[in-house]
């Protein structure tokens, strides 16, 4: 299992975060996460998804990804 760490812009609200943890629900290899205001931690199975693809499904969400690490 490995484990990224995204900053990601234009969260303001619980919605947001509601927003972003579904999208990351729903992607395949994700295994656990924890998403704030500002940024998401993840868990992932990086046989299965890679970090340009989980910051590509914040993205996507509405959020865009700052920095990763």
């Amino acid at each position: 299992m490995s484990q990224a760490t995204f900053e990601i812009s234009g969260m303001s609200c619980g919605h947001c975060v509601k927003a972003v943890d579904t999208a990351l629900s729903q992607a395949e290899g994700v295994i656990d996460r924890q998403v704030a205001i500002g940024s998401a931690t993840v868990d992932f199975d990086a046989a299965r998804i890679d970090i340009a693809t989980i910051a590509q499904v914040i993205d996507d969400a509405g959020y865009p990804v700052t920095a990763t690490r």
